[in-house]
């Protein structure tokens, strides 16, 4: 074949290579780092995961195409969760989106110019991670939990489904700011409501459940599951705790009542990791966290579960069983 044919040829095939195929080959990969402060193999985490990927699936970020996701755990272990962030940061995504206070704050003192998005995060004003909810200011933006003032209903709540309770054990992560904010609203209204709070450290297991044993020894005691990374990973050994001690427990997530937790109440979770996919698509499309505003949640839900209030001996006033969004039989 002459040099002139082949090249003519090449040509021609070249303008027959189908259009959608040199599209995929001339997308730009992106890359989003995840930093979730669960353990890998926890089911709820794996689902807020899911709801990620599914929102940012809709947005035409394909894993493997145009996307790469790296994700990284704490296991709710503070230096496990900066060894993670530093990681993240070090990977230079394009984003990262962090989870809880401790992820939120680590990613921070890692990196202050990779775009960042939390999710889950109390107060993000009061810790320092913005300026304001509707000027960022920085390299993050994202989702906020709930503010302080909300842990305030958990208790009433739990004097509302348990009108005995004089006693309340607040469960909290006493190392970040969230942990001492919960606490310290809950603190301010116990005596309006005629209930003694103290504070049980969420640290490990073991001191957990003496804490928790020991607190139990006198009557007329309920306990308060705050928000943390490390609330996710002691939620079945707290549950178990307040049905072996009789207690009755108020928790932040349906998932802790659908585990067998007496009632629940805040917002939803893994739609704010859907939501959080609408702030990763606009940035990787080159708008700025500092022009972003945080968004409050748009879902709050309480669950009830009615069989471990008859396990506890517990007959739930109609008004609240009224007010649920969802009663477990």
């Amino acid at each position: 074949m002459r040099r002139r044919e082949f090249i003519t040829l090449l040509g021609g095939a070249t303008a027959a290579w189908p259009l959608a195929a040199r599209a995929q080959q001339s997308e730009r990969m992106r890359r989003v780092g995840v930093l979730i402060g669960s353990a890998p193999d926890d089911a709820e985490a794996q689902t807020r995961l899911a709801a990620l990927r599914q929102g940012l699936q809709q947005f035409g970020w394909i894993e493997g195409r145009n996307l790469q996701i790296d994700a990284r755990w704490g296991a709710g272990d503070a230096a496990a969760i900066r060894r993670a962030a530093t990681e993240l940061a070090a990977l230079a995504p394009d984003v990262i989106v962090a989870s809880g206070s401790a992820g939120a704050g680590a990613i921070l003192q890692a990196t202050r110019t990779v775009p960042i998005v939390f999710v889950i995060v109390p107060d993000p004003v009061g810790s320092g991670f913005v300026e304001s909810l509707a000027q960022p200011g920085g390299n993050a933006t994202g989702f906020m939990m709930f503010e302080y003032g909300l842990s305030a209903k958990w208790l009433e709540l739990l004097k509302e489904i348990a009108p005995s309770v004089t006693r309340a054990a607040v469960l909290r992560d006493p190392a970040i700011t969230a942990g001492i904010g919960q606490f310290s609203v809950i603190q301010s209204v116990a005596p309006s409501v005629g209930v003694d709070v103290i504070a049980i450290n969420l640290r490990d297991a073991a001191e957990v459940e003496r804490a928790v044993t020991a607190f139990a020894r006198r009557p007329n005691g309920g306990l308060i599951l705050t928000a943390s990374a490390l609330t996710a990973i002691h939620r079945d050994l707290v549950v178990s705790l307040a049905a072996r001690h009789k207690l009755p427990a108020v928790y932040i997530s349906r998932f802790f009542a659908a585990g067998g937790g007496l009632v629940s109440y805040g917002p939803d979770f893994v739609d704010q990791y859907r939501r959080a996919a609408t702030y990763v698509d606009r940035i990787l499309k080159g708008e700025k966290p500092a022009d972003l505003p945080v968004q409050a949640p748009t879902k709050y839900e309480m669950v009830i579960n009615l069989k471990t209030a008859r396990a506890l001996g517990l007959e739930v006033p109609p008004m609240l069983l009224a007010r649920a969004d969802e009663v477990i039989e």
